[in-house]
């Protein structure tokens, strides 16, 4: 007697959900290229927490995956300072205390359907209509999490819309559902705005940008800089295979919108600076297996040990929009105020936020699933007495920004965005 699998039965869904986070774990895209490779057997802490690589922008945590509950904490203990004690002076009691902060991500569930027609749909047509439907989730819900991922970054939606978006604008009713956890603004140290040639520190430089305020090489010099002076320093960025991590580190990546991105590569302050951004890049992707990493694949440069990559989505806003940001009065707190952007940009310019970013940017909590196991789930639907199919794709998880409190340069606990710098620009607008 031969087993059958009946279409829709539980066995069946759960086959074809396996196979399904499968394809979107191997999906290729820009959120799996910032996602570092699970831990080996011997990273004992990280496989507690079934966490990815810590030394990507990215970190992927499971937690949820094996236990019940829609929450998980990531903490984070601060570095210790102060004087050593000297010679035989009482070293007793005086161990210096450790402080932490932690904050909570939430996870939720996600659905999408497709309709796959009926009887008579697929008898008109050579194409297996169901296979298509479930191909569609298939590519649907890499780009759903990337854009997640780009809100949670820039700490803002902007104004971008068309076909290839699916977040919409956080003027829709859902918007706030769909992020699953809220959109911070970026911290006041964590937020930089193009000025001529040089960066201004803080979103309140919004209301004063100019049509001039473009993106350049000089710009990253400054971006450099920043990092080896920063008190509260970003992890540099540890690709798998990179034997020069740790002597020459990437200390960040720069993702930019295509127009910021033609912005950089298009200055002509100096003749042979573009040549020495892109050949800067092929070197270091000499190191080690870096030139099969998918980072150094498309169009990419290198300066001052930052790369640059462009990025197939904009955050953006337009010459009067009001942009959530954190001024300088409010930086231990966090609280947030809108900044209005400079009118003086009229209709045929736009701010752009670039992001860099460095190791454990953000977290993205996956939850299994009920019945599958695993994060997603497909369910078939009959309707119409069983003439017409529907299909589901469902995924439980969410992802937020990291953000802790840190001592600063004046010995203040300052919320601080733990792994990337907003770094808006002017571009061109385009049509």
């Amino acid at each position: 007697m031969q087993t059958n699998v009946a279409s829709g039965s539980a066995l069946a869904n759960k086959v074809v959900s396996a196979m399904v986070t499968a394809q979107v774990a191997r999906a290729p895209g820009m959120l799996k290229n910032l996602t570092g490779p699970a831990p080996q057997a011997g990273q004992a802490n990280a496989n507690l927490r079934m966490q990815t690589s810590p030394g990507m922008p990215i970190v992927q945590v499971t937690d949820l995956a094996q236990t019940a509950g829609d929450e998980v904490s990531v903490d984070c203990f601060n570095i210790i300072g102060g004087k050593p004690i000297m010679g035989d002076r009482n070293a007793e009691g005086t161990g210096e205390k450790l402080t932490s902060s932690s904050m909570d991500v939430f996870i939720n569930m996600t659905t999408k359907g497709v309709d796959a027609g009926g009887k008579m749909s697929q008898k008109r047509t050579r194409h297996n209509l169901l296979a298509l439907a479930k191909s569609q989730l298939v590519g649907y819900f890499p780009r759903l999490d990337f854009q997640r991922v780009l809100v949670h970054l820039a700490g803002a939606r902007g104004v971008q819309a068309g076909q290839s978006w699916v977040v919409p604008l956080a003027t829709d009713a859902d918007f706030a559902e769909i992020m699953v956890n809220p959109i911070k603004a970026p911290t006041y140290n964590r937020h930089y705005v193009v000025n001529a040639s040089s960066l201004t520190q803080g979103g309140a430089q919004l209301a004063s940008v100019a049509t001039t305020d473009a993106l350049k090489l000089v710009h990253l010099d400054y971006l450099a800089s920043l990092y080896d002076e920063q008190e509260i320093k970003m992890q540099p960025i540890k690709l798998p295979g990179d034997p020069a991590a740790e002597d020459a580190p990437i200390i960040g990546m720069l993702l930019c919108d295509p127009l910021a991105y033609n912005s950089l590569i298009t200055d002509a302050t100096a003749s042979n600076n573009i040549r020495a951004f892109q050949a800067a890049a092929i070197e270091r992707a000499r190191y080690g297996d870096l030139s099969k990493h998918p980072l150094f694949a498309g169009e990419f440069g290198m300066w001052r040990n930052i790369l640059v990559k462009k990025m197939d989505y904009a955050i953006r806003f337009n010459a009067g929009d009001a942009v959530a940001h954190v001024t300088a009065a409010n930086r231990l707190t966090a609280t947030e105020t809108n900044v209005t952007i400079a009118a003086g940009l009229s209709t045929t310019h736009q701010v752009s936020r670039s992001l860099f970013l460095g190791a454990q940017a953000l977290a993205d909590c996956l939850g299994a699933n009920y019945g599958s196991g695993t994060p997603y789930t497909v369910l078939e639907n009959r309707y119409n007495l069983g003439r017409n199919y529907e299909v589901y794709g469902e995924k439980i998880g969410g992802q937020a920004k990291l953000r802790f409190k840190f001592k600063n340069e004046n010995g203040d606990m300052e919320p601080t965005d733990f792994g990337v710098i907003a770094l808006d620009s002017v571009v061109a607008k385009r049509t």
